[in-house]
């Protein structure tokens, strides 16, 4: 081939054979060649002699002897344990040190076939290395269909940062077309002879393809091959990661993040970790409390009442609550409040009655939402935080805009009378209550439903904040735990809190949300680690039905309870709050026993 025109007929040509036909047939009057200034200056001959035991590893072959031998109580492989050692080893730059241990141990890091390969790669034998990519043990064959693309890629590459364009189009006709794998890519490496602006996955643009370092092209490979080839980077590091991550699982009172991991004792947190003493009591309101939620950033805490009333207290650096606004304006009793997605807005709601917005700064009402003659009996944002959900007395489910334009109606049977309506944060999934044993998870763009059928009455749910799960308390004096990511199942039941005639809440919370608390008609807050089920903490202080619970999202050892007692209760560490201090100090209620207003 001796002509510019012979080498654009022959591109021509093998794009036209992906592409299913002729686009144009005019020749370019003059081949633009690829700027190989953007690929020069690469490092491609890069060798790791601290990272691979080359030398050690081909001149000995695998010690039979070794292979079948367990270690160990679990059925642990002599040769594997062996051998992720020694990648630690030579991994922390201890090249000597894992020469030696593979001598010792005659098991070698790598087969001989595969530090032959290794060697291949970082000598840029690319004919070479696609011979051993045959022999190193590979028996899925898309495996090495793919990694051979990975390997002729690179050569392809090379050969054009060296402006060896002839040999580049003759890898990219002879070798790397007939795998007839990624033909979508193969016509955009057709395009890098002729361009010099290179295309990133198919989209043109100013951004140019970087020729890769062939260390980098070896970890590329590494994570498409069996680690039974090529043991993982950092593979021992990461199983002790694995192991102390599940000891952190297993320990029921594991609740935060303080303090170093040590490898030389097994983790264990004491039960000092939960929040299990009152801190301080919040006597501002004038009758039973019957709601209440801190805000995402965990600086405020907003609660409603049986008054008609709804405060925003403020939380200080040092965990201090204080009294910041209190919202007047509904008629009746308010039943739920939801933070807006920037924690500068509040919804309120009252008992079949309206919806009212606040700003969080002035303590203003900035909008009443109404339906006409229906009553709203629950609140939530959009995850924009630009349009106001609510579900109304005629089991309808309506949105509004900021402004109270309204903009859509789910009609039918959609919600009841129960106040909890949840969006999950990306905004696809409306959650609602819409029959006494039903929970309807509606998608928003589909207009398709999915259910949650229990057996008994639902009195109230939560969705976690990974919306991976709903927290849902039933009549019968029990709480389940639903997964909803993918298929919906449930995963675990708690007992112990009572619950007969009032409408009682359970929350989410602690470290990575590893609790759950509800509150309870015994006067008490209970407390389960997640996970297990187990009951691990029964606090003790109010003197009403504990009507509602919330966990700080951003302080896992600061927790809120509301009662019909008409207080709120802080709970803190005890070791950290041993002292009570200043406003807030803990009060008595002289032994009277409050229970929905009325004393006992």
């Amino acid at each position: 081939m001796n002509s510019w025109k012979d080498l654009f007929v022959i591109i021509y040509g093998l794009n036209a054979h992906f592409m299913g036909g002729v686009e144009d047939t005019e020749p370019p009057s003059k081949r633009v060649r690829a700027c190989s200034r953007e690929l020069k200056g690469v490092s491609n001959g890069l060798k790791e002699p601290a990272s691979y035991s080359f030398c050690a590893s081909m001149a000995r072959p695998l010690a039979p002897q070794g292979d079948d031998k367990i270690i160990g109580s679990k059925g642990i492989k002599k040769v594997e344990f062996v051998r992720v050692i020694a990648e630690a080893l030579y991994s922390l730059g201890c090249s000597k040190t894992g020469a030696c241990f593979e001598e010792e141990t005659g098991i070698p890091f790598q087969s001989p076939t595969v530090s032959i390969f290794i060697q291949q790669i970082l000598d840029g034998n690319w004919d070479g290395s696609i011979a051993s990519l045959h022999k190193i043990g590979i028996m899925d064959e898309s495996i090495i269909k793919s990694a051979s693309f990975i390997i002729l890629q690179q050569k392809f590459f090379e050969l054009l940062d060296r402006e060896k364009l002839m040999e580049a189009l003759k890898t990219l006709r002879t070798e790397i077309s007939p795998l007839s794998i990624n033909s979508d890519r193969v016509r955009e490496l057709s395009f890098f002879i002729l361009s010099p602006k290179f295309r990133i996955n198919g989209v043109s643009g100013q951004q140019m393809v970087k020729l890769k370092a062939r260390s980098e092209l070896l970890k590329e490979l590494q994570k498409l091959f069996p680690p039974t080839v090529m043991i993982p980077d950092g593979r021992l590091l990461q199983l002790v990661e694995q192991a102390l991550d599940l000891q952190r699982e297993a320990c029921i009172f594991h609740n935060s993040d303080d303090g170093e991991t040590s490898l030389l004792i097994d983790h264990h947190c004491g039960r000092d970790q939960i929040p299990s003493q009152t801190v301080q009591i919040l006597q501002e309101h004038q009758d039973e409390v019957w709601y209440l939620q801190f805000s995402q950033n965990g600086k405020y805490l907003a609660s409603s009442s049986s008054d008609n009333s709804a405060i925003i207290w403020e939380v200080d650096s040092d965990g201090e609550v204080s009294l910041k606004h209190r919202l007047i304006g509904h008629q009746k009793p308010i039943s739920s409040i939801s933070w807006s997605p920037d924690d500068d807005q509040i919804l309120t709601c009252g008992i079949e009655e309206v919806v009212r917005r606040w700003d969080v700064t002035s303590g203003e009402c900035l909008r009443v939402y109404e339906k006409g003659l229906l009553g709203l009996i629950s609140c939530n944002w959009s995850p924009d935080g630009k349009c106001v959900f609510s579900g109304l007395t005629d089991k309808s489910i309506i949105m509004w805009d900021l402004d109270g334009k309204e903009m859509d109606c789910l009609k039918g049977q959609k919600t009841i009378r129960i106040s909890d309506l949840h969006l999950t944060s990306d905004g696809k999934l409306i959650v609602t209550v819409c029959k006494e044993t039903m929970i309807l998870l509606i998608d928003r763009e589909s207009r398709t439903e999915r259910r949650i059928e229990e057996e008994q009455m639902i009195v109230s749910f939560t969705l976690s904040r990974d919306n991976k799960y709903l927290l849902v308390c039933l009549v019968n004096e029990e709480l389940h735990l639903w997964s909803i990511e993918s298929h919906i199942q449930l995963l675990r039941k708690y007992k112990g809190h009572k619950r007969s005639r009032f409408i009682v809440r359970a929350c989410f919370g602690g470290l990575e949300q590893a609790f759950i608390a509800s509150g309870s008609e015994d006067s008490q807050v209970y407390i389960w680690h997640r996970q297990s089920g187990e009951l691990i903490e029964t606090l003790e202080g109010h003197s009403g039905a504990v009507n509602c619970i919330s966990w700080n999202p951003m302080n896992p050892q600061m927790l809120a309870s509301a009662s019909d007692d008409r207080t709120i209760r802080i709970w803190g560490l005890k070791q950290l709050h041993s002292k009570q201090k200043g406003k807030g100090k803990l009060a008595s209620n002289n032994g009277i026993h409050h229970c929905n207003g009325s004393t006992n």
